[in-house]
């Protein structure tokens, strides 16, 4: 997921005038501590029940050392008994990284105008004392981390990333050599996550393992060099070349098969390159170096 201070918001930053908030909260009920904004709330001090009268302490203060998840809500309402609980678990599970802070838009409805609050749920990230992004549908369970993955990174929060199960029991077939099992875990990482990086190169190394599966490693390649038009010889030579480690090799054969090819033809190869590169990943800099050979060779 990309900053969220780089993506389009589903309001314009700066618009919300949080400053404003300052002249109406020097109200002595406005002086409550952290502690006593979170008793009785699940999920201890890192999730806190927010009025408009200590919006400014709670919220915008705590931001300026800690990311704040807004999530404004109506008591009893779906969203609330549905997906609040999850933003409840995932603070709980934060570890004090972030604050989850609940607003009741019934209680406190000038800062449902402040934020043009039109449904819940509708949850907003305070960061450095701004709004930095903001949704207004319950999100699934990935996606939601996701988010809040890439808030904390705005924030520049450190934050150890837990092994994801699914990742684990994939990788678990893959080393046993069930690719069926493994395809079928990755596929289903990408169900519920699309453009997930590591499920896609697991997917695309099930991919390779099958094509290359009890073929003669030497004989392939030498049948690649006696026949270098041919497109099937020259795919499953680069599949050696990225298995065997070689793959600047294996990127650079199919590279100029596409600038001797054309139509459907290169269009096969390429796809053909793109699954390899998913193989290692877009960090990898061979990969790197070859996207730019390739954007070369098609344009």
């Amino acid at each position: 997921m990309t900053d969220p201070r780089q993506s389009q918001s589903i309001f314009t930053r700066g618009a919300v005038d949080l400053g404003a908030l300052a002249a109406r909260n020097t109200a002595a009920t406005a002086q409550r501590s952290a502690p006593e904004a979170a008793a009785g709330v699940p999920g201890g001090a890192n999730v806190i029940e927010v009025t408009e009268a200590s919006f400014q302490q709670d919220v915008i203060q705590r931001s300026l050392t800690v990311p704040v998840v807004v999530d404004f809500y109506v008591a009893g309402s779906a969203p609330d008994q549905q997906f609040s609980p999850l933003l409840t678990q995932l603070a709980a599970e934060g570890g004090g990284t972030w604050t989850l802070a609940r607003v009741d838009i019934e209680t406190s409805p000038r800062l449902a105008q402040m934020f043009r609050i039109q449904n819940i749920p509708f949850v907003v990230a305070i960061v450095g004392g701004q709004p930095v992004d903001a949704f207004n549908q319950a999100l699934p369970e990935p996606q939601l981390r996701q988010w809040i993955d890439a808030v904390l990174k705005a924030a520049g929060v450190e934050v150890e990333q837990p092994e994801d199960p699914r990742l684990l029991d994939a990788d678990d077939a893959m080393a046993d050599g069930d690719l069926d099992a493994a395809e079928a875990a990755y596929r289903k990482i990408l169900a519920e996550t699309p453009n997930d990086i590591v499920a896609e190169s697991g997917l695309a190394q099930v991919g390779l393992l099958r094509r290359t599966d009890g073929i003669d490693l030497a004989g392939v390649l030498a049948a690649a060099q006696a026949a270098p038009d041919d497109l099937d010889a020259q795919m499953l030579a680069a599949d050696v070349e990225v298995l065997t480690g070689e793959a600047d090799k294996g990127y650079t054969r199919l590279v100029g098969l596409i600038r001797r090819t054309a139509g459907d033809e290169r269009e096969a190869v390429r796809k053909h390159l793109l699954s390899l590169f998913s193989v290692a990943g877009p960090d990898d800099p061979a990969v790197a170096k070859a996207r730019r050979a390739l954007a070369s060779a098609l344009f």
